[in-house]
Formats: structure tokens, sequence, C-alpha cells
């Protein structure tokens, strides 16, 4: 039984101090070995700490021994250049001594030259006072051709001023012929205008029925058709008898109008846009419608108009009276006009 008892006693031991005992000791050990570590960490820190110092207070002395070193060399190439300046120098001078030395040896000749040369100014200045006595009697010769030049030009000065107001005169006068002219010039245009508006009466009295005749402006205007065929500048049987009246009217009138009214009769051919063939009797319009002008001068030429009253002149198709490309704009534009103007 007591056996029994030391069985279940033996069974029952609690190992649980000597595992805590062994834990504490365990970590105690790493806690001293992590303090040995940090102490070791502390050490190797501070040892390179101050071997960083150490470094860069080198590197401060290197860097300044640089600075020496440049501030030496740049000495030594001043002293050099300072050196080179000096030998220049020198050289330059020994050469003026020689110079000098050279010079000093020649002027013992230049002496006799430089007497030779104070005797040849002597003579000189001798010879220009003379001439400056010449030259002073001429001053005086001209100092009175002056004083007479002075008084022809005043007596030019009186001329002149008496020229202008000749002048200023004969301005107001031409002034007022120029007046007079305009005024001359206006009655005749008036006189012009009264003959020209009788010639117009007279022709719409004589051309009053015709349809294809009007007056445009200052001017009377016959469509083509009443005086050519077509393509021609030979007067019709009925332009050559329009053309009889009106040269009738134009010999009535030069008997009224006074000769002193130098008139003409222009009369201006003009065609349509449509251009010609080139291959008829004419190349172009310009010379259809100066054909025609021509051929209408003649005619009156022919009946009695004298000649110095006539002008012929040939437009071609580039004055028209209205623009456009459509038949009847074409009929308007093809025209002889008849205008009464002065030369």
């Amino acid at each position: 039984m007591a056996l029994v008892r030391n069985r279940k006693a033996i069974r029952h031991v609690d190992y649980w101090p000597g595992f805590v005992d062994a834990l504490s000791t365990l970590l105690l050990s790493i806690m001293f070995l992590l303090s040995v570590f940090v102490l070791a960490q502390f050490l190797l820190s501070q040892e390179i700490t101050g071997k960083d110092a150490v470094l860069n207070r080198l590197n401060s002395q290197i860097n300044e021994l640089t600075q020496l070193l440049s501030l030496e060399q740049g000495n030594k190439q001043d002293l050099e250049d300072t050196i080179a300046n000096l030998q220049a120098s020198l050289t330059s001078a020994q050469n003026e001594q020689s110079r000098l030395q050279s010079l000093l040896s020649q002027g013992a000749g230049a002496g006799a030259a430089a007497e030779g040369k104070i005797s040849e100014l002597s003579t000189g200045l001798e010879n220009e006072k003379q001439i400056s006595a010449r030259a002073l009697s001429q001053v005086e010769i001209l100092n009175q051709q002056i004083m007479a030049l002075r008084k022809q030009i005043g007596a030019l000065e009186e001329a002149l001023n008496a020229s202008e107001t000749r002048d200023k005169e004969s301005n107001t006068k031409i002034a007022d012929l120029g007046k007079r002219l305009n005024v001359a010039l206006a009655q005749r245009v008036q006189e012009l205008n009264r003959y020209r508006s009788d010639f117009f009466g007279r022709l719409r009295e004589i051309l009053s029925d015709r349809e294809n005749i009007r007056i445009v402006g200052d001017r009377f205007v016959f469509q083509s058709e009443v005086l050519f065929p077509s393509g021609t500048a030979v007067l019709n049987e009925a332009g050559s008898e329009e053309m009889k009246k009106l040269a009738v009217a134009l010999i009535d009138l030069q008997k009224e109008i006074p000769d002193e009214i130098n008139w003409v009769l222009r009369v201006d051919g003009h065609t349509d846009n449509v251009a010609l063939s080139g291959t008829g009797q004419f190349k172009d319009n310009w010379e259809l419608s100066s054909a025609r002008a021509i051929s209408v001068v003649k005619f009156l030429i022919a009946n009695g108009v004298p000649a110095n009253r006539l002008v012929a002149a040939g437009f071609g198709e580039f004055q028209p009276l209205e623009p456009g490309d459509t038949p009847e704009v074409r009929a308007r534009n093809r025209r002889i006009e008849l205008k009464l103007t002065e030369r």
C-alpha cells in the first residue's frame, strides 16, 4: 500500500517552477547579449564618427593646399610676364639709345644744312614781302571796284522795284483781261449752245417722222440700220435721203453762225459687240465704225457742207449706249452720232 502511494506521489511531481527558472535564465542571457551588442554598436559608431571627422579635416586641408598651389602658380606666371616685359623694355631702351647716338653723330652735319635752309628761307621771306605789297595794291583796286559794283547794285535794285511795281500793275490788267476773256468765252459757249439748239430744232422738224432717230443728251443718234446695210459702210438710199436733209440744215446753219465761232459737226461711228470674222472688207469693228463715219462725212461734203466743219471718228464697240448682249441692245448700240461742238 505504501508503494502504491509513493508511485502516485511520483506521478504528481510539478515541473513548472523549473521551466520558469530555465526560461528566466534564457531571457537574462538574451538581454545580456543584446546589451553587449548595443554597447558594441555604440562604440563602433563613435569610432566611425571620429574617423569621418578626421577624413573631413584632411579633405579641407587638401583643398586649402590646392588653392595655395593655384595662387603660387598664378604668382609665378605674373612674375614671368613681368620679367618678359622688363626684358622688352630693356631691349627698347637699348634700341633708343642706339638711335639717339646715331642722331647725335648726324647732328654735326645737319647744322650746316640748317644754316643753308635759314638763308633760303630768308630769301623767300623777302620775296613774300614783295608779293604782299603787290597784293595790297590789288586789294585796294578791288575795294574800289566793289564800291562801284555796290552803286550798280543799288541802281539795279531801284530798277527792280520799279519793275515789280509795273508787274503788279500788269498782273492786275492780266486778271482783268482774264475775266473779260472768260466772259467772252462764256458768251461764245452760250451762242454755240443757242445755235446747237436751233440746229437740233431744225433736225427735229426734218427727221421727226423716223423712229430710229433720237436725241441722247447733246447728240443726234441715227441707228445704223437707217443709214447702212449690215456689215457695210455704203449709205443706202434711205440713209442718203436723210443725210441730204442734214446737209441742207448744216448749210443754212452755217450762214447764221458768226465766223468767229469755230464750230464743227462731229460724226461718231459705233458698232455692237459682235466681232467681225476678219475675212470681209473690214478686219474689225474699229475699221467698220471709222469707215461709216467717214462715209457720212464724205457724203455731206459732196452735198455742199464745208470740209473744215466736219470731223469723223470711229469708236468700235467700246462706247455702248447700253450694256448687254440682247439683239435689242446691240441694235441700239449700232449707231451714228452727230454732235455740234466747238473745235
